[in-house]
């Protein structure tokens, strides 16, 4: 029996729930899972019940209640430092932070319309302007990291940065957003990595379906 818990929604659909997952599981610390399917009935009142913001993910440890996805990454980064989370070089670690943080407040454009579903390949969605801007500056993004380093992921080695972008990965992969050799080979690093490929099984497996979502 664990003393940690992590609540998610819906892994076919919640992208900040994978991003807290993620981030526990390279963390290694062992916990257990309450999934809370997202617009089912009862949810609004099972959210406000067990989460501070009515939202997921939310990790509890020791009695602790922390949400929103990079703070819990954060929060397991320092409870196993030897994870290196986090660059080790103090500038590098900087700029993980920054992307990261751009990450969690930017690219609206691109989260309110290409949606995130595991289960679908969704070709010839036209991406309205919003969304091509935001393509652009998260590829301008990688570039930039890739470029510094010998991959296969944005800081060398797995890091909370990657976390941060997976399912932007993933959703690049719905609606077949492309880029150079580049971009390429990091998206199929990000999409190979065991705990990605775990998370994808899991919510082909699953039976809920949001319509709206589904398009």
């Amino acid at each position: 029996m664990t003393n940690t818990t992590l609540i998610i929604g819906n892994k076919n659909y919640s992208s900040w729930s994978l991003r807290g997952w993620l981030a526990v599981k390279t963390s290694g610390i062992e916990f257990e899972e309450k999934l809370v399917p997202l617009f089912e009935a009862g949810h609004a009142e099972t959210m406000a019940a067990e989460t501070p913001a009515s939202k997921v993910p939310v990790l509890i440890h020791n009695g602790r209640q922390i949400w929103e996805s990079l703070a819990i990454a954060e929060y397991v980064a320092e409870l196993n430092p030897n994870a290196k989370m986090w660059p080790e070089d103090a500038g590098l670690r900087a700029k993980a932070r920054s992307i990261s943080c751009e990450m969690l407040s930017g690219f609206t454009g691109l989260r309110s319309q290409y949606h995130m579903n595991c289960r679908r390949i969704i070709p010839g969605v036209t991406p309205t302007d919003a969304t091509l801007n935001d393509i652009s500056r998260i590829k301008d993004i990688w570039a930039e990291c890739l470029a510094n380093t010998n991959g296969p992921f944005l800081f060398g080695t797995f890091s909370i940065a990657d976390i941060m972008y997976a399912p932007v990965v993933s959703r690049f992969k719905t609606y077949e957003v492309t880029g150079d050799k580049h971009i390429e080979t990091y998206m199929a690093a990000i999409l190979s990595h065991p705990f990605m490929q775990d998370w994808s099984d899991a919510a082909k497996a699953e039976e809920w379906v949001i319509q709206e979502e589904e398009y």
